[in-house]
């Protein structure tokens, strides 16, 4: 049973720590200010100018803040999908969420900046009929503009090698949308088309 007392949720990194402060900004982007955090970057000003304005620390995280005062992060800032509709979507909770459901995939990447809708670009070798059922099932569980519409498989893999994955394992978003471009047009086109 979850009691209010505790202040651990399962998901969330925390409550803000005695002395500082945190907010939510445009985007849902976390801000935060207080004594811990940093004068700047050595010799470069204007990247201090980005990251710090008005006393506050833009940290790049999409988050939200619970009733409990924990802070759950949601995504990236610079990973959002702006839709044509104007609705902004963090990609990561939802590639999870199918990745978790389709063992056979590598990755799991969404589409969709300046387009009505989503859709999933998935490396691995998963069945198509097991990609479809999976996205029917989790499109059941989010608003409509959070629905992925249209998938292809790629058989390429993501790696550092390539220049698809950091060093460290996370997507390179700009370069996969660059490298399958027509891949991704091609989805929309056949979603278009079917319509």
């Amino acid at each position: 049973m979850d009691d209010p007392r505790l202040p651990i949720e399962p998901g969330c990194v925390g409550q803000s720590i005695p002395g500082v402060e945190m907010k939510l900004g445009e985007n849902e982007e976390i801000l935060v200010s207080g004594p811990n955090i940093f004068a700047g970057y050595w010799n470069r000003p204007e990247a201090t100018a980005q990251a710090i304005r008005d006393g506050w620390f833009h940290t790049g995280d999409q988050g939200a803040v619970g009733v409990r005062g924990n802070w759950r992060i949601v995504g990236r800032i610079k990973s959002l999908i702006i839709l044509n509709s104007g609705h902004n979507i963090a990609p990561e909770p939802i590639e999870d969420r199918i990745a978790q459901r389709i063992p056979q995939a590598q990755h799991v990447v969404l589409v969709g900046n300046g387009r009505g809708y989503l859709c999933a670009l998935i490396t691995g070798s998963p069945p198509s009929e097991t990609v479809r059922a999976v996205l029917d099932a989790v499109n059941t569980e989010l608003p409509h503009y959070r629905q992925v519409r249209n998938f292809t498989l790629v058989p390429e893999s993501l790696t550092p090698e390539s220049g698809l994955l950091t060093a460290n394992g996370k997507l390179r978003r700009e370069a996969i949308s660059a490298r399958f471009a027509s891949e991704i047009a091609a989805m929309y086109q056949q979603r278009a088309a079917a319509v």
